[in-house]
């Protein structure tokens, strides 16, 4: 079993297991949008998740995975994502304002986007309220399948949203728009690595790249339509670009 470690000047966890299959990968890709799309329900949640992220819990299919772990790493990978994209700003000359406040919600139309309300089984980017909202049932139920990767994935995609609306980044089709989140979320964890705030064993990457080749909208989906995130080799790549090269590759000028 491989391990996926991080590290923060706040928090501090031991290794556990980042088990990163196609269908879970999938599970993260859908979860990425900015304007709300619904996301797929991950594997093993016929039964709820607690709810709340706080708490003890129990422990998950692996005997590792509780809520409270899940909270810590909630906390630990917006931490990560505030101080990576803090530096980044602050090296260019500008300051970084971090997004205002990463919401978790149980129920449809608990929370709202621009008057839109958002469905559960999601997690979206708000940029009317700068904010990130995810359904914490199905976040929970996907970290305690997949581990400890699903978060970190999941918050640096969503966050390279915010990133995208606060240097002013605008595209005429949605495809655009993901692929360069998905440079950015690689380029964030990609750097986080070098940098030794987080942590990945061998073959870690390879089992990524074998799930994201899984990932890829719909067979016949133009890639002009509104919602379209890319095909499996275009989101592998734009990923991988980032995550191999940093920011260079995702056309952040």
């Amino acid at each position: 079993m491989r391990r996926f470690r991080w590290w923060s000047d706040r928090f501090h966890r031991a290794d556990r297991a980042w088990r990163l299959v196609a269908l879970a990968v999938a599970v993260l890709a859908a979860s990425a949008c900015v304007a709300g799309s619904g996301g797929e329900e991950p594997p093993g949640t016929g039964e709820p998740a607690p709810t709340g992220a706080s708490g003890s819990g129990d422990a998950g299919a692996d005997g590792t995975m509780t809520v409270a772990e899940f909270e810590r790493d909630i906390n630990g990978a917006v931490s990560i994502a505030e101080r990576y994209w803090s530096e980044r700003f602050e090296s260019s000359g500008q300051r970084f304002q971090p997004v205002r406040e990463v919401v978790a919600y149980q129920r449809d139309g608990e929370v709202a986007c621009g008057g839109q309300e958002v469905p559960r089984n999601n997690a979206v980017y708000c940029s009317a309220g700068d904010f990130i909202a995810y359904d914490v049932n199905w976040a929970v139920a996907a970290f305690r399948q997949i581990g400890d990767a699903f978060l970190f994935y999941l918050l640096g995609h969503e966050y390279a949203h915010g990133v995208q609306v606060r240097l002013g980044i605008r595209y005429d089709f949605t495809i655009q728009q993901e692929l360069q989140a998905d440079c950015m979320a690689g380029a964030y964890l990609g750097d986080s690595v070098r940098a030794k705030a987080l942590t990945l064993d061998d073959g870690d990457l390879d089992e990524l790249r074998e799930g994201l080749l899984a990932v890829a909208d719909d067979p016949g989906q133009p890639w002009f339509a509104e919602g379209a995130h890319g095909t499996a080799e275009q989101r592998t790549d734009a990923f991988f670009a980032g995550y191999e090269r940093s920011l260079d590759p995702c056309d952040l000028t």
